[in-house]
């Protein structure tokens, strides 16, 4: 049972870029402000600081459209290129309309443009008269969470969630998920414990990691405030290998919404 729980960002970390280390400049920014980390804290981080430091860059000037990414892009009334870019992403479209493409990304979750990203999307060292960039997602997010839950914490007695911004088909607004995870198990099964009146429940499982990176993401959030890198202290979880947020993505054939 979790009562209490702390979430504070890792402050000052600068813009990041293709090949920096992630770890080392969290670990340098915790220092400078006289913080560290301690067995049993999640690492929330943003998709974004992670893409940019993997240089999952795409300047979409030198993207050629194929023929079904510019006849999908009129009929959604997008950029062709960008278009392109969604469907390398991606292994199917759920839905689409004018000013949205939903699809299933090849990670198995489904999301608007396969997660790819518009805003601060540029390099640092972005050549004059390039662009305009998209940014994609990691290529596998679960493994960049296990290289970061290493590199912060040689023992491992840490968690580490990669969270993106998802938009909900029933409701408004955005909300942050795990995408990537190492450390802890992505969901608590509690089938078969009793409620207050002693009835078994039968269909409860909890989905940890996205109820994290919902907490994360008041902190980390999402414009200009330049805090990627979230800690959250307080949850009571046992360290856990091979962990993946890909059990968090309900199967194709039982989506009765994608």
């Amino acid at each position: 049972m979790i009562s209490r729980l702390l979430a504070f960002a890792v402050p000052g970390l600068p813009l990041v870029g293709a090949g920096d280390d992630l770890a080392a400049l969290v670990l340098d920014r915790l220092a400078a402000s006289s913080l560290e980390l301690c067995a049993g804290d999640v690492v929330m981080v943003t998709s974004k600081i992670v893409s940019r430091a993997e240089g999952r860059f795409v300047d979409l000037s030198l993207v050629t459209p194929s023929v079904a990414a510019e006849e999908l892009a009129r009929e959604v009334r997008a950029d062709a290129r960008l278009v392109e870019l969604v469907l390398s992403e991606s292994v199917s479209v759920s839905r689409k309309r004018a000013g949205a493409l939903v699809v299933r990304h090849r990670l198995g979750f489904v999301t608007a443009n396969a997660g790819v990203d518009l805003s601060n999307a540029a390099p640092p060292t972005a050549p004059a008269g390039s662009g305009p960039w998209a940014l994609a997602l990691p290529r596998d997010p679960d493994a960049s969470a296990e290289r970061l839950r290493r590199a912060l914490r040689a023992d491992g007695a840490l968690a580490v969630i990669i969270t993106d911004s998802f938009g909900r088909p029933f409701r408004v607004g955005t909300v942050g998920v795990a995408i990537g995870v190492a450390g802890l198990s992505p969901l608590v099964d509690q089938r078969g414990e009793r409620d207050l009146f002693g009835r078994v429940l039968e269909h409860t499982i909890a989905a940890r990691a996205d109820q994290l990176a919902a907490l994360s993401d008041l902190v980390a959030g999402q414009a200009a405030e330049r805090q990627p890198v979230v800690v959250v202290r307080g949850v009571d979880f046992s360290p856990v290998d091979g962990a993946s947020a890909r059990a968090l993505c309900r199967p194709a054939d039982g989506d009765l919404y994608a």
